[in-house]
């Protein structure tokens, strides 16, 4: 499975390992535990990150409901929102506390929400704030705290710009980078057309590499195929994945053995499935958290198969909450043709 979908003749050889060559986004109303959950089964190696979990949501809200997490999710990374240096580095303890691998924050979040909160993109245009954000989480844990941004914000588009935002924050204790490969504009995008319509620029991520030789630069955007993993791997310390990891996660069982260094598991999609359903059953058994919760996030696994839009249906019916997920798998199955 992993040499058809990974040719060897493309790859380069892994250097010595980091834990960021290869992770999965930060993604809201996505990257839950169910969903890390699901991805560890398909990437034992692959670093994940939590949704952006606010200061606000964990000095005033549910602490454990927002940094719960599966032992199984390991290597985890708890991605934060905020622009506050105390505020910061008491919600990084929390993190450590909580068994989380690494602490992140987001300024590449161009929200208006997020930009009323004054963090996210356009904390880009206070490096020094956020140099002293960094110097306040790097103070209070034992743990990485890297910095996840974008090139540029609204028209600018100058290298100097995210250049020295990564000098002054790197200066700081930062040696850590993931950058989404375009700029955020702030005002007349949603925050799916900062997605899209920004230019991508990944050429500025290789240079930001070689210019700061001694930190780990990953680039983000636009990365969906396994050459063009191995492609960008030629020029930075790590690559993350986004959207495509999400809508056809499958694309992730191959990952382990072609560039994290390790052998391959014997996978298949049905086991997969199988193992998300003993997982649902013990979420509602200790949580009561409905199978839909859960079943939402692997919906992409058959992603181009025949059959997947059927399958997708039948996991999508909530008329079939009241049965077992066994149950709901075996009418999945059901519904896809079979071939003679």
């Amino acid at each position: 499975m992993s040499e058809a979908l990974f040719p060897r003749s493309t790859l380069p050889a892994p250097p010595v390992f980091n834990p960021w060559r290869l992770s999965v986004a930060p993604m809201m109303d996505w990257t839950d535990r169910h969903c890390r959950y699901f991805h560890r089964l398909l990437s034992r190696h692959a670093l994940l990150y939590t949704e952006m979990v606010t200061t606000g949501a964990l000095m005033h809200g549910d602490v454990p409901r927002h940094l719960r997490f599966n032992a199984e999710e390991h290597p985890v990374a708890l991605q934060l929102g905020g622009s506050e240096p105390a505020d910061l580095a008491h919600c990084a303890r929390l993190g450590e506390q909580w068994g989380y691998d690494e602490i992140n924050l987001n300024c590449g979040c161009p929200s208006e929400r997020v930009q009323r909160g004054s963090f996210g993109a356009c904390l880009m245009a206070e490096p020094q704030l956020v140099a002293d954000c960094v110097k306040a989480m790097v103070d209070a844990v034992g743990i990485p705290v890297t910095v996840k941004h974008r090139i540029g914000i609204d028209k600018t588009e100058s290298y100097g710009f995210v250049r020295d935002f990564v000098g002054a924050v790197s200066e700081a204790g930062c040696r850590v980078f993931i950058v989404h490969a375009r700029n955020a504009w702030l005002k007349g995008l949603s925050p799916k057309e900062n997605r899209e319509v920004p230019p991508l620029r990944h050429e500025l991520v290789h240079r930001l590499q070689r210019e700061f030789a001694h930190l780990t630069i990953c680039v983000n955007g636009g990365i969906t195929t396994a050459q063009q993993i191995a492609d960008q791997l030629q020029h930075v310390g790590g690559v993350m994945v986004g959207r495509e990891a999400y809508h056809n996660p499958w694309s992730m069982a191959g990952w382990d053995e072609a560039f994290l260094g390790a052998p391959a598991t014997p996978l298949t999609r049905e086991s997969v499935e199988a193992q998300m359903c003993d997982y649902m059953a013990r979420e509602a058994a200790a949580h009561g958290t409905p199978w839909s919760a859960v079943a939402r996030h692997m919906l992409g696994l058959r992603h181009g198969l025949p059959g997947a839009r059927r399958w997708r249906q039948v996991w999508s019916d909530h008329t079939l909450k009241v049965l077992a997920p066994h149950d709901v798998m075996a009418l999945a199955h059901d519904a896809i043709p079979r071939v003679a």
